[in-house]
């Protein structure tokens, strides 16, 4: 048996821990440290094979996320959590409401722009979609929307943390395929920002034609203006962290911690009590912890399939392959969609990025190939951006996706008046707009590669 098959073995192995509900990070680690055995035995002998096995599974998580870009993930997910306990999403989605409640939709609509808002300083769609359902969802439905699209508002408006910056997954992207963070987080504002304009239009279009979401009307021009100050920490955070990347004041660690200051001192201001902030801390503890246990065991998988050669195989079987590089692309990210129906947006890229982001890199020419003589017309570190945010993108589907669909569960969670197949139902036309954002996306990838390419 070969490093190669045994590689092939274990890969299927892990498919099968994972969907039979193993956690990603504990799967990926045993797999990754039984690979790493069996691969050194064949080649030192069973105890020596073991022992370097061992060794190395020890190391290589350690070795490889005490780094530096790394840190940046615990102040952006301390901003959301902050951001929350402090009550600003509550005055940014009254800010939405009486602005845009007058349009069909309007409170969906401003629902929209009010997720985007709070994405803008969390990073996370899971607390995204657990915030808004408890804001917004009893406040549409005693205005007359229905269940299903108020629910599937929240559901889908959550998963524009994935692109919006400060974002986790791009974050976990970019150091998984050495890119720089900045860029990729700078990358994904304008694509997350069409992605809302679509959402939006779907909204104003399904409640022109049905009537089942009657606009509110009301404010007045100066109602309207006073819920202004109250979004102006939010808006302050986003200003912070956007033009210190854009203009290279700081790092994204830096203006994390930064932005994570600002909140904090506008919360304290604003009446944040020990208790709040305690709960904030050990929210943002908890799920750091997640994260980076996800890491560290994708990491010992990682190198296991570099010694099994899975990732060089793939990009030669991708290169291969008779369809065009446009559309070798387009089934890739097909295959994403349907991956994403059973493993979560994390896991998935994680698990597939080793391989599957070697191949398309080859796909364009490879990393150091130019804009002149690259397939997808975009140099190597632009195409690394743009598919980027692709998957990422494509892992926004998997939130609103049954049967895993993380973001409607977690809504019929916190809602336990509606059933998770409603907000499944409800969630339909947006997987239709996430589909034509992909389209966009990959028709005009100047939507995606302008800003990086000018910072």
């Amino acid at each position: 048996m070969t490093p190669f098959d045994i590689g092939l073995i274990m890969t299927g192995v892990l498919l099968v821990l994972v969907v039979v509900g193993m956690r990603v990070a504990f799967a990926a680690a045993l797999v990754g440290m039984v690979g790493l055995i069996a691969i050194f035995s064949l080649r030192l002998g069973f105890e020596k094979g073991v022992i370097t096995a061992l060794k190395m599974a020890g190391t290589v998580p350690h070795s490889k996320s005490v780094t530096y870009s790394l840190s940046v993930l615990p102040t952006f997910i301390l901003i959301g959590f902050l951001a929350f306990y402090a009550g600003f999403t509550r005055q940014l989605f009254e800010a939405a409401k009486r602005w845009l409640g007058w349009l069909p939709g309007g409170m969906a609509v401003g629902t929209v722009f009010a997720t985007a808002g709070f994405a803008a300083v969390s990073g996370a769609s899971v607390a995204t979609a657990a915030v808004f359902s408890r804001v917004a969802i009893p406040e549409m439905l005693a205005v007359g929307y229905s269940k299903r699209l108020s629910s599937a508002v929240v559901a889908a408006g959550g998963t524009l943390a994935s692109l919006i910056p400060p974002s986790a997954i791009l974050v976990i992207y970019a150091i998984l395929v050495e890119q720089s963070v900045a860029k990729l987080l700078i990358a994904g504002f304008l694509p997350g920002i069409f992605s809302a304009f679509i959402y939006v239009i779907i909204i104003i279009g399904m409640s022109a034609w049905r009537g089942d979401a009657p606009p509110v009307r009301g404010f007045t021009w100066g109602q309207r203006f006073a819920a202004v100050p109250g979004t102006l920490p939010i808006v302050s955070v986003v200003v912070i962290i956007f033009g210190s990347l854009y203009y290279g004041i700081a790092t994204p660690t830096e203006a994390g911690a930064l932005g994570a200051f600002v909140v904090l001192v506008t919360a304290i201001v604003n009446g944040m009590r020990g208790r709040q902030l305690g709960q904030a801390l050990h929210e943002t503890a908890k799920l750091t912890v997640m994260i980076f246990t996800l890491i560290w065991g994708v990491l010992v998988y990682v190198r296991f399939l570099g010694f099994a050669g899975l990732p060089e195989a793939f990009r030669e079987f991708i290169v291969a392959l008779e369809f065009s590089p446009w559309m070798t692309l387009v089934i890739i990210l097909c295959a994403y969609a349907v991956l994403g129906m059973f493993i979560d947006a994390i896991g998935m890229l994680v698990l597939t990025l080793p391989v599957v982001y070697p191949a398309v890199m080859a796909l364009n020419g490879g990393e150091s190939v130019s804009a002149a003589d690259s397939a997808f017309g975009m140099s190597g570190e632009l195409c690394a951006i743009w598919f980027g945010i692709l998957v990422v993108k494509m892992a926004e589907l998997c939130l609103i996706t049954p049967p895993i669909g993380l973001n409607c569960f977690v809504v019929a969670g916190v809602r336990p008046d509606i059933p998770v197949q409603e907000v499944f139902r409800g969630c339909l036309p947006f997987f239709v707009a996430d589909g034509l954002t992909i389209a966009g996306l990959v028709a005009f990838p100047a939507i995606v590669t302008w800003l990086p390419s000018v910072m």
